[in-house]
């Protein structure tokens, strides 16, 4: 008769038994985890089906991207100004923009363009920039034309013309400067940039003066 083998000292029933134990215990260990549930934990499905909620205002701040979560009832609204304007300060509390205002006559008030009628001034404000303090020109990046020693200054309708108008990358002065200034600023490139000995006067300007003045972008 063959007797049973033990195994590592384990009588047959006795391992049986341990293999019985230890499958049950792993059933119920894996089923308690399937059944187990957590209603608070945040799965991508649930994002999904969570109501979305969107600030119109935060929309139109990030771009065109603001009309695809605007509904239809903020999209007949008027648009609104992206930038909060109660956010940025008053031109009164700005020291050095008052500086710059003051030196070139700006106004606190809202008022803009030259408010000088020295020619002078007015070339050194508008014009010096481009063409240099004594009309040398300059170039670089561009090419600024030199006013002094310039023969084209001769005629004082010529320079009245580009003031007013504009030439090529130059804006247009013509809403900006009132005859008399346009007049100012002629006799001063006229006459002391150059040696020419006409006299400029608004009158002359007038003159050229029309009703469709071009836009401030040279381009226009």
């Amino acid at each position: 008769m063959i007797k049973p083998r033990s195994f590592n000292g384990l009588k047959p029933f006795i391992l049986y038994k341990t293999v019985i134990l230890l499958t049950l215990v792993g059933t119920f260990t894996v089923s308690g985890c399937s059944q187990y549930s957590n209603d608070n934990a945040v799965t991508i499905a649930s994002q999904q089906s969570s109501p979305m909620i969107f600030d119109d205002q935060a929309s139109r701040n990030n771009g065109a991207w603001g009309a695809v979560y605007m509904s239809k009832e903020a999209l007949t609204r008027s648009p609104t100004n992206i930038v909060d304007v109660n956010s940025i300060p008053k031109m009164s509390e700005d020291g050095g923009l008052q500086k710059w205002l003051t030196k070139f006559e700006g106004s606190l008030q809202g008022k803009s363009g030259f408010f000088s009628t020295d020619g002078k001034k007015l070339y050194e404000d508008s014009c010096a920039g481009c063409h240099m303090q004594k009309g040398e020109g300059a170039q670089g990046a561009g090419y600024y034309p030199p006013l002094a020693n310039n023969t084209k200054m001769e005629s004082k309708y010529y320079i009245i013309s580009v003031v007013m108008n504009g030439l090529r990358g130059m804006p247009s002065f013509h809403s900006m400067m009132t005859d008399q200034q346009i007049a100012a600023v002629t006799q001063y490139v006229h006459s002391d940039l150059n040696n020419y000995t006409d006299t400029v006067t608004t009158a002359n300007v007038t003159q050229l003066r029309h009703d469709f003045p071009p836009g401030a972008d040279p381009s226009e």
